[in-house]
């Protein structure tokens, strides 16, 4: 799927609904699929609407848009120069029977992929990267950096393979100039060149290149044995020795900075590494972004930005890297639609969720990282649209005085198949396919689910409260009393749900008033809006979260109650453990007094994620609440970068440790 490809494409997250027992998979078409099903042909194009404000951030991602850096989505062992579009990938060939490896890719034992990769340490701009892959026989390390405007790579196998290296050069992007092999000014072989206008760029290897005129390859390329180490490199000529030496460099230049986070090192890495590597270029739209994982982008036709995935991604970003943290929160935010929401996603071809949008994270991170860099500028790009958003919860899913999750009825042309309607619902709560909406009816009249959110409402206070803020910073008097009043409002709403029986904020059906005994973390939401009272706060950790019946254990938190029939489905949010899920607990839980509930959810979350990160370099989207495993589901991806909330917490609680 790395080239051009049908429009047809099925949405990768699988969601399962028990229904009269029996399972049921549900896929979201997306809107290219239902166009070319009925002969349409979509005329949407890869570019999309984008209405940028400021010089500032303008400026911001034409400097992130530059330099060599593993920028192309479809293989770990690329390195592209921006804006050139120059590009050096390594492939392999297993000659003995035909297969061809050009996309290396982490994932996991479940996706069955050829290649098995470990990532490495690596910088966020590619100054230096590092990873170990295995492929049939070889198995051999890879370190880049650059020098100068030079890039460096050296391959290391790890014992003498049968495969030969291929390395291809290639023009990313749609980018002007020519490509050519010509014969080496030393005994090596062929350079690779690349010409445009005035600008000349040569790739050349240390060691003496072997001849194949079986590669199936196409573009110009060299061919090298995997039986000792080799380095390849443009600009000057250079000696393996020379580059080993300033890989050596570039790597312990790594190494301090993960040290300056003392016993924290190996939470940072984890973060900072999956972002890293899943930042990449969309050429389209001229752009650097961090999308949940490559594996994601490349079943979305190019990319896929999620919600809340996304200002999660852009939040992280921010406790190492400004650039990156800005333009993850306005690039998402500048995906609002015209109806006036954050989309649940969006992907190039006009492809987002027309119907939905997610949970309302956004303004609680947006006001945190501009108290820690207070540039006004990035407050004022996103603010209206946030503003948007904000009046669109309430303007679009009331339904009797409180909020619940729900899916807008469209015209046909935009119709999916599970539009409009309770799967719908389910999704825009981001939680596709929780036990606690099991059996809630959807109410056609006002689009939404007959639930009472208690999840939902304490996210909207909290983003009401943030945005209020934000108004008032940036003088708009009007606006921060409007978010004052609606604060207010909901969170009045929000109180009414507490159950003094139960010792716990529970969801409440809206046909028929009854409570919903089911049991998430999402019911301790209320802490992150603080519209609980000491006191309640104080039972919900005493009785909820460490009682071993619910959500205590070895793993914390599972995303439905140890005790419900659904808990040990272990599927997706029925059972697993999610990093978004601790982290708005976390984020609950530090506007109280509750040192020994907040330290074990930071120690416990630290210690899974670490499970797998130490294992072979693997940060999942979800857990395993029992056996703390990523990869015992077909549907784990071994790479998404929202994993990486659960190591996040420690670092967060060290700097704000209350």
């Amino acid at each position: 799927m790395g080239g051009p490809k049908s429009y047809i494409a099925l949405k990768p997250r699988i969601i399962r609904n028990r229904l009269n027992n029996a399972s049921t998979l549900f896929y979201q078409l997306t809107l290219g699929a239902l166009l070319t099903l009925t002969g349409i042909v979509p005329a949407h194009g890869q570019p999309v609407p984008r209405s940028i404000k400021t010089p500032e951030y303008r400026a911001l991602q034409q400097r992130l848009s530059t330099g060599w850096n593993t920028w192309y989505n479809n293989s770990l062992l690329s390195w592209v120069l921006l804006p050139q579009g120059f590009s050096i990938t390594l492939c392999l060939d297993h000659y003995e029977d035909g297969d061809y490896l050009r996309e290396v890719y982490k994932a996991s034992p479940t996706q069955h992929r050829p290649e098995t990769v470990v990532p490495g340490m690596r910088s966020d701009d590619g100054s230096y990267t590092s990873l170990r892959v295995r492929f049939h026989d070889a198995e051999f390390t890879v370190e880049s950096g650059t020098d100068g405007g030079d890039e460096l790579i050296l391959v290391t196998p790890l014992k003498p393979a049968r495969e030969m290296l291929v390395v291809e050069a290639g023009i990313q992007y749609g980018g002007a100039g020519q490509l050519g092999a010509e014969k080496a000014e030393t005994e090596t072989g062929q350079e690779l060149v690349y010409r445009s206008g005035a600008t000349i760029l040569k790739l050349k290897s240390t060691e003496p290149q072997i001849p194949n005129a079986y590669a199936a390859s196409s573009a110009p390329h060299f061919c090298l044995p995997l039986n000792k180490p080799t380095a390849l490199y443009t600009g000057r000529r250079r000696s393996l020795t020379e580059i080993r030496t300033i890989l050596h460099g570039r790597r312990q230049a790594e190494e301090r900075r993960g040290r300056t986070y003392g016993d924290l090192a190996d939470c940072f890495r984890a973060m900072q590494t999956i972002l890293a590597w899943n930042t990449v270029y969309d050429a389209a739209n001229k752009r650097v972004i961090t999308p949940v994982s490559r594996l994601w982008n490349r079943g979305w036709g190019g990319f896929v930005l999620f919600d809340w995935d996304t200002y999660f991604a852009g939040y992280m970003c921010s406790y190492f890297n400004k650039d990156l943290a800005y333009a993850n929160m306005v690039e998402i935010t500048k995906a609002i639609s015209e109806q006036g929401f954050i989309p649940n996603y969006q992907a190039p071809f006009g492809n987002y969720s027309w119907d939905r949008s997610e949970p309302p994270v956004a303004a609680i991170l947006v006001l945190d990282i501009y108290k820690r860099y207070k540039d006004r500028w990035f407050l004022e790009e996103v603010y209206d649209e946030l503003l948007t958003w904000n009046r669109w919860w309430a303007a679009k899913r009331t339904i009797k005085g409180y909020l619940a999750w729900g899916s807008d009825k469209v015209p046909d042309s935009l119709r999916t198949i599970d539009q409009f309607n309770i799967v719908a619902a389910r999704l825009e709560s981001g939680l596709d396919n929780s036990p606690m909406y099991d059996s809630i009816p959807f109410n056609e009249t006002t689009h939404t689910m007959e639930l009472a959110d208690v999840g939902l409402m304490s996210m909207y206070v909290a983003d009401c409260r943030a945005m209020e803020e934000i108004a008032q910073t940036l003088g708009h008097t009007n606006d921060a009393m409007e978010l004052h009043e609606r604060a207010d409002k909901y969170s009045r709403s929000l109180a009414g749900l507490w159950d003094e029986q139960k010792g716990i904020f529970l969801n409440r059906r809206t046909d028929n008033d009854q409570q919903s005994y089911r049991l998430s973390p999402t019911l301790f939401y209320p802490l992150l809006a603080k519209t609980a009272t000491q006191a309640q706060a104080e039972r919900m950790m005493k009785e909820h979260y460490f009682n071993p019946n619910e959500f205590y254990g070895d793993y914390v938190m599972p995303s439905i109650s140890r005790n419900d029939p659904a808990f040990h489905d272990n599927d997706y949010w029925r059972g697993r453990i999610w990093g978004p899920m601790n982290f708005l607990v976390y984020l609950g839980i530090r506007n109280y007094r509750l040192p020994e509930a907040r330290a074990d959810l930071v120690k416990k979350s630290k210690d899974l994620l670490m499970k797998s990160w130490k294992k072979d370099g693997s940060i999942f989207e979800n857990y395993n609440s029992v056996t703390g495993q990523g990869d015992d589901v077909n549907s784990a991806d071994a790479f998404y970068h929202w994993g990486a909330l659960l190591s996040f917490l420690s670092i967060l609680d060290a700097k704000d440790p209350g």
